[in-house]
């Protein structure tokens, strides 16, 4: 990191290896809150001694030892310390000097420790999310469209439960994979969403965050021959190969019709399509890999108007039957727009929100919006961005909605 200073280069080694550490913390001290007192006490205490002795030759080796036996101290003085002494193993220095791959298998055995079926669901998706991927509590309210308090107290039970059932930090035997890896899969691809399309923040695109479900998504596959966490794989290196066409120059959200496809990832876009010409024929295909035959179709025309959305309109078909959700009955009616027109598509959305299932999903009335606006229904078209403008946190999207609606309203 040549050109930067000291406390510079540890903020970035901060930024870019702080939840690895932390997994390998957590595994070494069996507890998620002393693991993170212990993160923090050993950055600070490389703020001040790499000062003056320089940066270590390996600077996460140096942290996890560091915070290991900061934990360690400060437990021998606590009355924690006869309660974890159990989990903590051997307290040698050289027990505590952990080899690279330890480090990258740590964040796995993390993440299925966090997915493990003694917790519910919903609170092992939120804990993950927060301790593996280093989201905010707000960050991941947002997504799961809930009270900041309500996710909090449920990542502290979680963390509870983990303790008191004394759960192993492991990677589960075979047997055990199946009623973990659901969960898993659904919170890697729930952190790449929010890498690639932020929910709140003046950001559309938090590239850390994609590079890290990316990178965990490759490192399960390593691990698990499993359809469907290759199907997901695949299905993130399509989304990930556009990223960089997804923005203007000066920042405004494009539509997939205005990217420009000289900028897509041309290797990972290979990559992917390899993956999936080798799982699309198994049985046991799932949403994942449909979602990605769908990315697929997007990604392999080299303009949108050779789109091919017949076949996309299949997969729909087929992902609906099988995974039926109102946000997949959306898509498809978008797909519908394309190929039928608006007023069959507006007739689709209708009998879809009959229960006012999307009321509050601010997608659902971007596209009502669109459609309205092909159909010269401005008064009603206008409203429906302005519900959508209701429901939108992030400053990228309010700018793409306002100069929608801007040019709604000059045009008329």
């Amino acid at each position: 990191m040549p050109g930067l200073g000291t406390e510079q280069q540890i903020a970035l080694i901060y930024q870019q290896e702080s939840r690895r550490i932390l997994a390998t913390l957590i595994r070494l001290l069996g507890d998620f809150e002393l693991a993170e007192e212990a993160l923090q006490e050993a950055f600070s205490a490389a703020v001040t001694q790499w000062r003056n002795d320089g940066i270590p030759e390996q600077p996460r080796a140096w942290l996890i030892s560091t915070g290991r036996f900061k934990a360690i101290d400060k437990l021998r003085r606590d009355q924690r310390f006869r309660e974890l002494l159990p989990t903590l193993g051997d307290l040698t220095e050289e027990a505590a000097a952990p080899n690279a791959r330890a480090i990258e298998d740590d964040q796995l055995r993390l993440i299925f420790t966090c997915c493990h079926p003694a917790l519910a669901e919903p609170a092992r998706i939120a804990l993950t999310l927060r301790e593996v991927c280093g989201m905010t509590t707000e960050q991941i309210a947002q997504a799961f469209l809930q009270p900041t308090s309500t996710l909090a107290q449920r990542i502290v039970r979680a963390k509870k439960k983990i303790r008191q059932a004394r759960i192993p930090f492991e990677i589960p035997e075979t047997t055990q994979m199946t009623e973990r890896l659901d969960a898993v899969l659904q919170v890697i691809y729930l952190v790449f969403n929010e890498g690639y399309f932020c929910s709140s923040g003046d950001a559309l695109i938090n590239g850390k965050l994609m590079d890290e479900a990316l990178r965990l998504a490759r490192q399960l596959v390593r691990y698990v021959q499993h359809t469907e966490a290759q199907g997901l794989l695949a299905l993130l290196l399509f989304q990930h190969s556009r990223h960089h066409a997804r923005l203007s120059n000066d920042g405004r959200l494009l539509t997939l019709e205005a990217q420009n496809r000289e900028l897509w990832d041309p290797a990972q876009i290979q990559e992917a399509d390899t993956l999936l010409r080798e799982i699309l024929p198994r049985a046991d295909i799932g949403r994942f890999t449909l979602q990605a035959a769908i990315a697929g179709l997007h990604a392999d025309v080299k303009s949108y108007a050779q789109t091919d959305w017949r076949e996309i309109l299949a997969f729909y078909d087929l992902l609906l039957q099988r995974h039926p959700s109102p946000v997949v009955a959306l898509n498809r009616a978008v797909v519908v727009s394309k190929l039928s027109g608006p007023q069959a598509a507006i007739e689709l959305i209708q009998e879809l929100n009959c229960s006012q299932t999307l009321s509050d999903y601010r997608f659902f009335h971007v596209f009502h919006a669109d459609l309205l606006r092909q159909l010269g229904d401005t008064v009603a078209a206008e409203q429906s961005y302005r519900r959508a403008l209701t429901l939108t946190p992030q400053d990228s999207e309010r700018t793409y909605l306002h100069e929608q609606l801007n040019e709604l309203l000059t045009s008329n």
